[in-house]
């Protein structure tokens, strides 16, 4: 069992780094100004994980649009979790939750493709 959330995360600085197909904006839909200070350098995963993670992403889009922008938001661009909450006007534990769906859906995904 691998840990899905160093998954994502490994791909989020691939996809960060010109490497991805899916077609999502620099700055996700209402996270203006809310760029991250840090994360310059961070590990990637290989090519054939990273486009193997892009199409689970890609799939995802089509099906739950407001949870593939939020792990873009995430993981690609690295806005917190709390920054995300307190824009949506939710709570913390919303967020979470449907963080952990979408890990769950791309693990699915993943496990497919196997």
């Amino acid at each position: 069992m691998r840990d899905m959330y160093e998954v994502m995360d490994l791909w989020g600085a691939w996809a960060s780094s010109d490497n991805s197909s899916v077609d999502w904006q620099p700055i996700a839909a209402g996270f203006k100004g809310l760029l991250p200070h840090g994360k310059k350098s961070r590990p990637q995963c290989n090519d054939d994980e990273g486009i193997m993670i892009d199409g689970c992403v890609a799939r995802l889009k089509k099906f739950k649009p407001n949870e593939c922008e939020l792990l873009i938001a995430h993981f690609v661009i690295g806005i917190s979790l709390r920054a995300i909450a307190k824009k949506r006007k939710v709570s913390d534990g919303t967020i979470r939750k449907e963080l952990q769906t979408a890990m769950g859906f791309i693990d699915g995904c993943i496990c497919m493709l196997r």
